[in-house]
């Protein structure tokens, strides 16, 4: 039996390249290590990422505080406070200008800071505001009205006796955005209907269920207000 020479040898297979070797000069290790280098110098202040030094003043970078004047509940109160710092905040947690007195207006509360559940509720220029979203420097110049300022000779708000009444508080946390909201809806219209009401409280939360309580305090406190601003 005569063998077929015309048949050529099979190649032996090729080898993979090792995963160290370099192809076409650059291989995949190495392309994402340099693009990880390249990340994290960018993400390096200047100075850093040149080997300069940085010179960080001590008080900080950015504005500084500057003199704030505001007009609450009928009172001008002064505060000193940086540019970011939000209505609320300046008047719960900062002192009086030049003195070591608090401002102490902690009736607006801070819960979620996002200008979403109304417990910060203040009524600005007879608007209600999520003061969580106001700055204080923009508040200047305008009326700024709290649940501090309801109270009149001693004797509470319309708004604030229903909502003892009707027991339209539980954590109380929501209450003073509630009480707010319910007094501005009624002073801009004091013969609002229950779904009226309902759609102004529509911005406030209570986390607790009250809410059916509020809405009912806001509804009887109505035919009190007639009359009254």
């Amino acid at each position: 039996m005569k063998r077929d020479h015309s048949r050529k040898p099979k190649k032996p297979p090729a080898e993979a390249p090792s995963q160290g070797s370099a192809k076409a000069g650059v291989s995949r290790r190495s392309f994402f290590q340099a693009l990880g280098a390249v990340g994290a110098a960018a993400g390096l202040p200047i100075g850093c990422a040149t080997g300069a030094s940085v010179s960080i003043p001590q008080e900080g970078v950015g504005p500084a505080a500057v003199p704030v004047a505001l007009k609450v509940n009928g009172r001008e109160v002064k505060v000193k406070v940086e540019p970011r710092v939000t209505l609320l905040d300046a008047l719960r947690d900062h002192l009086k200008l030049d003195s070591a007195d608090p401002v102490d207006l902690t009736g607006s509360k801070r819960v979620c800071d996002r200008g979403s559940c109304g417990a910060c509720t203040m009524i600005v220029d007879g608007k209600t505001v999520y003061s969580c979203t106001v700055l204080a420097i923009e508040a200047q110049g305008k009326e700024i009205r709290t649940v501090e300022g309801l109270e009149q000779g001693g004797k509470l708000h319309p708004v604030q006796e229903e909502f003892v009444a009707c027991d339209g508080l539980m954590c109380g946390f929501c209450t003073p955005g509630f009480i707010m909201t319910g007094v501005a809806c009624l002073e801009k219209n004091p013969n609002a209907t229950k779904d009226q009401i309902r759609k102004c409280l529509d911005g406030n939360i209570c986390r607790c269920g009250t809410q059916p309580r509020a809405l009912e305090a806001v509804v009887k406190a109505a035919p009190k207000m007639k009359g009254r601003r």
